[in-house]
């Protein structure tokens, strides 16, 4: 296929030239601002209204892109409440985009709610292609990357203990997110129920200035960053049981 084609694709695509409404999932920079794809820019410029998980973090990106479009909050603790009026919104005729603090909206993040009940009601929905944090951090941590499971947040109490016997004889590539508070406290159990010679790496920060991979068994890993002051977001990736 040739560019020409790849472009007037692109142009039937975009929101714009459809005029059918629609909701538009638009993943945004992990923190450098750069990397965000010029299709992602195409649609925030042409929506009706951007769905912001918090208006005051997302007006920096649209701030420096030079994009004026109507803000909405849209997160975990209002989405039960403005479901129902999104949709009716989107069914009438409206263009929405979602977009998250970073990364890929739905991804650890509000989306599945708005996805569904577009679904279902048979409201077009397009997810672009996009920054989502697990994905370099695992492809940069030396561990397979053919075959994982990504768990997310781990449960804080209800449930933690009932989950880590289970990945105790997973056999794929894990993949976790975690808060910087947690980490230590998060590692030392890793350690405890895999085992403390599992092979692992800790990512934080990922594309901003301070970003740090630290690979090395959950033992090594976890005396490293009893050591440190942690900051930013934290993915761990280990390894699977060797069978």
């Amino acid at each position: 296929m040739n560019q020409d084609n790849i472009t007037e694709r692109d142009l039937k695509n975009s929101p714009s030239k459809e005029g059918l409404g629609g909701l538009y999932i638009v993943p945004t920079p992990l923190g450098n601002l750069k990397d965000i794809t010029l299709r992602a820019l195409e649609v925030l410029q042409q929506v009706d209204v951007i769905l912001c998980e918090d208006t005051r973090t997302s007006s920096k990106l649209l701030n420096h892109y030079n994009i004026h479009k109507p803000t909405s909050p849209y997160h975990q603790h209002n989405e039960h409440k403005i479901l129902a009026h999104l949709v009716d919104q989107l069914a009438a005729g409206k263009t929405m985009a979602l977009i998250t603090d970073a990364g890929t909206p739905g991804i650890s993040d509000p989306a599945f709610l708005l996805v569904r009940e577009c679904v279902k009601n048979d409201i077009k929905v397009e997810c672009l292609p996009g920054a989502t944090a697990f994905v370099p951090a695992l492809v940069n941590s030396g561990l397979p990357v053919n075959r994982f499971v990504f768990e997310g947040f781990l449960p804080l109490k209800k449930g933690r203990q009932t989950l880590f016997k289970k990945l105790t004889e997973e056999e794929r590539t894990m993949v976790f997110y975690e808060s910087p508070m947690r980490l230590v406290k998060t590692l030392e159990e890793m350690a405890g129920y895999f085992g403390a010679d599992r092979n692992c790496c800790v990512s934080r920060e990922l594309t901003k200035m301070f970003e740090e991979n630290k690979r090395g068994t959950l033992q090594e890993v976890c005396n490293y960053f009893k050591e440190k002051n942690v900051k930013g977001e934290i993915v761990i990736v280990v390894e699977g049981i060797d069978v």
